[in-house]
């Protein structure tokens, strides 16, 4: 079987897998946020924490909830990390520097799991499995509990309660994550992942020596990590090491882990508005676009030219044998195009187009599928600002779900799309005329443009992963690159649960001959091609400097 027939069999195995899981764990999610019972444990941490669950919250305070909750989290994190050297099980590392402390503390907050150090020469078990990995569940229930919100916000009318944080927080961690994570675990540990608490120990001969492993809840963290869309790897290759991805099996799993959730959101806000067709228009764009990144990786990365390609059947710099070309693009356009950031492969050794895919996903704004609810609210933000312009070309005001979309609301939603670009260019072009932050850079050119752009483009957008060969340890890059993820992750959300707010408030409007149908492909196909033309103005100028000048070189 050749690479390129064993790579598409691939992608029609992962396909088939998430139509399966797509309905039933969509209903589910659905039935989760949308019962009015609590279960026994759920209220042992409503007591816990004295929240009471049954209070409707309006926007402002669901708001007040989130920034809250995760200032707490960035807080305990970062105390964590600067008293490493106290803590039992810390395998005898130090206390992380208080700049790196920041920049991961923000990192796993903020569901971006961006990370500046080596987390086998760093990190003990009670960072890792304390910190760490409880963020990776909590950091995803809150993107999940905000696209609930603003899904309540369609489904509601004439009230500006949008639910209740601490119980959709505590919902989203106890009935969806935990389950689904175990289960995930337990396959890594039969595929060949490691899940021990054992210290530090010499393995093997090496350039006639020995090395140095440490083990750890490996199996488990990395399941949530994918599942979670979260990204941040146990060891510093990430799901390149074999300890946290043994098999081609095992990667094909974990693709369908960072994929499974975000997808089947869109059944749950189909069922939560009472039109699954809407979830399905929905699922449409993110399938197409997903479906359409993969194949343009897959070209790249076969149909390179050169000696060295052919030999290798491909472009197999940076990649791991035991898992190819095809299913490394699949991996990295999936981990790009979601707030993953987690990598089996090397994005900086892709061909420079190939490269250009991936930061070309995450400037979409992780929305085909996207991280686990935000994917879901990113979209929703795009399908209204497609209604808004179809409303422009026909001269009327534009609907969407039976609510108008009016002043109020497409400013909110055009505030919210300029966000992460403002960071990502701004950053880059102070990072690019500083004389200091370009001593990171191991490549010039083009290439070392790219090496910055993608840093700024993954932490703005909570991906995560890294384009390799810069130094991101320095004091300017863990301040600004956590800075640009805090504003990335919590700025948006003002204004999604603003515009949540707006339209919860609203009269329903009748749908009538005139109305825009949004459950039909011609309305994908314009949403479709709203998001590329949107993304593709503010981005060209940046690519056109970076991955398309080396590709075309």
């Amino acid at each position: 079987m050749g690479p390129v027939l064993a790579g598409v069999l691939q992608l029609l195995a992962l396909i088939a897998a998430l139509a399966l899981a797509y309905k039933p764990l969509g209903t589910y999610m659905a039935k989760v946020y949308t019962s009015d019972k609590h279960g026994r444990v759920e209220k042992w941490i409503y007591k816990g924490i004295g929240a009471n669950p049954d209070t409707e919250m309006r926007w402002p305070a669901y708001l007040r909830g989130v920034l809250a909750f995760s200032a707490v989290g960035v807080l305990f994190l970062y105390l964590l990390q600067r008293l490493q050297g106290h803590l039992p099980g810390s395998l005898g590392f130090a206390a992380i520097d208080p700049d790196q402390a920041f920049n991961t503390a923000a990192s796993f907050v903020s569901n971006t799991n961006w990370q500046s150090y080596y987390g086998e020469q760093a990190m003990g078990h009670v960072v890792q499995t304390a910190g760490l990995a409880v963020q990776n569940f909590v950091s995803a229930a809150v993107g999940i509990a905000v696209a609930v919100a603003l899904v309540r916000g369609f489904a509601r009318s004439r009230t500006g309660e949008l639910g209740n944080f601490w119980s959709d927080l505590v919902r989203g961690v106890v009935r969806v994550l935990v389950p689904i994570a175990v289960v995930g675990a337990l396959v890594l540990v039969a595929c060949g992942a490691i899940q021990n608490f054992s210290g530090i120990h010499e393995v093997g001969q090496f350039m006639g020596g020995t090395q140095q492993w440490n083990g750890g809840a490996v199996a488990s963290q990395e399941a949530i990590k994918e599942l979670g869309t979260n990204g941040g790897g146990y060891f510093n290759a990430n799901s390149a090491h074999p300890f946290e991805n043994p098999t081609p099996f095992s990667n094909l799993f974990e693709i369908f882990l960072i994929l499974v959730i975000p997808f089947s959101l869109t059944r749950t806000f189909g069922v939560m508005v009472g039109s699954v067709k809407q979830g399905y228009a929905i699922l449409a764009t993110m399938a197409t676009i997903w479906v359409g990144f993969v194949a343009l990786m897959m070209w790249t990365e076969f149909s390179h030219h050169g000696p060295a390609f052919e030999l290798a059947n491909g472009a197999m710099e940076g990649k791991e044998v035991r898992f190819g070309v095809g299913s490394s693009s699949i991996f990295a356009t999936s981990t790009t195009l979601t707030s993953t950031g987690a990598v089996d492969s090397f994005h900086s050794s892709f061909t420079g187009l190939g490269g250009g895919i991936t930061m070309l996903g995450m400037m979409l704004g992780e929305i085909a599928p996207g991280g686990v609810g935000s994917g879901l609210y990113g979209m929703l933000i795009m399908a209204i600002i497609a209604v808004f312009i179809a409303g422009l070309m026909v001269g009327r005001t534009p609907e969407y779900l039976g609510k108008k979309i009016g002043s109020r609301e497409i400013k909110l939603a055009a505030c919210y799309i300029l966000i992460t670009p403002a960071l990502v260019l701004v950053f880059t072009a102070c990072a690019m005329a500083l004389p200091t932050p370009a001593n990171s850079m191991t490549n010039t050119g083009a290439h070392g443009f790219s090496e910055i752009l993608y840093a700024y483009t993954s932490a703005s957008n909570n991906n995560g992963s890294a384009f390799a060969g810069l130094n991101a340890d320095t004091q300017w890059f863990n301040s600004t690159l956590g800075l640009c993820m805090l504003l990335g992750r919590f700025l948006p959300m003002v204004f999604v649960l603003a515009l949540a707010g707006s339209l919860a408030e609203q009269k329903p409007v009748p749908a009538t001959a005139g109305t825009l149908r949004t459950d039909k492909p011609l309305y994908t196909g314009l949403l479709v091609g709203t998001i590329i033309i949107i993304t593709g103005l503010t981005y060209f100028p940046a690519l056109a400097l970076g991955p398309l000048a080396e590709g075309l070189a």
